[in-house]
């Protein structure tokens, strides 16, 4: 999956202890000027849902459009989008009620993000979902983010050219469906940074491995986590997640090596 090089390309997440506990949010801002901004922030007391929002709140807050333009937003948080693209309206239009009459929670986070999407047009937001974990650079980073603001120890902020940034955003979710989520929640709580695949279980379902190629020597990693060790902040550094035997081929043919290449 491409995006047109006129087009603004973000990752959100949220992060919580506890939930409600300390918390964390996290964007990446990938502009058509060529620019990446990493963006983020901690509050004490909060919900993993609360952080949720506040990251796709700050990364369209940022924008300031002079003409129509494409933006895609990526979040892991079936939550926000079900919310800003189909829940909100009736939210609204029972004042603010839950279907069974019950206070929407984060009442004033909906009605800033609606504000933020609002002042954005005619530019539309492209709300798209990525399972949290799968592998995708923009999700990761945009989690390890968040959980460092959770925990107090932020890590440090990127912003300048995409072509200097560690992270590859040149490689997009697949496009995946929404899962479920109840509207009725009352509580404003949700996943804390355990469970960030929206469907309520504490697993995550990733690709079979992950293979970074640096200084002439192809690894293949179990997790996203180790492979993400090996090349964060080394320049040239190549990275990809496969889903099987066949795409780790393609994956090695598409980076000019060797086809037989050893595999460390």
């Amino acid at each position: 999956m491409t995006l047109a090089a006129s087009s603004i390309l973000i990752y959100t997440d949220g992060a919580c202890t506890g939930n409600p506990g300390p918390g964390g949010w996290a964007c990446i801002v990938s502009l058509p000027d060529g620019s990446v901004h990493e963006l983020g922030g901690g509050v004490k007391d909060t919900t993993n849902n609360r952080m949720e929002l506040a990251a796709a709140i700050r990364a369209l807050a940022m924008l300031e459009l002079k003409e129509p333009t494409p933006i895609v937003l990526y979040t892991d948080s079936s939550y926000v989008i079900k919310g800003i693209t189909q829940w909100i309206w009736g939210w609204r239009s029972r004042g603010w009620k839950s279907a069974d009459g019950k206070d929407v929670a984060n009442r004033e986070l909906w009605e800033e993000l609606l504000r933020q999407v609002t002042r954005l047009k005619p530019s539309n937001v492209e709300w798209r979902y990525v399972r949290g974990h799968s592998g995708y650079a923009g999700n990761e980073r945009c989690d390890e983010i968040a959980v460092s603001f959770a925990k107090n120890k932020p890590e440090q902020l990127y912003v300048g050219p995409r072509d200097g940034y560690f992270i590859d955003l040149s490689e997009l979710p697949d496009a995946e469906p929404v899962p479920e989520q109840k509207k009725s929640s009352g509580t404003g709580g949700g996943t804390s940074f355990g469970n960030k695949n929206g469907s309520g279980s504490s697993g995550s379902t990733g690709p079979a491995t992950y293979l970074s190629y640096h200084n002439g020597v192809l690894q293949r990693h179990r997790t996203w986590a180790e492979c993400e060790r090996r090349v964060k902040g080394q320049s040239g550094a190549k990275f990809k997640k496969a889903k099987s035997p066949s795409e780790e081929k393609e994956i090695i043919k598409s980076w000019g090596l060797d086809p037989q290449i050893r595999i460390e």
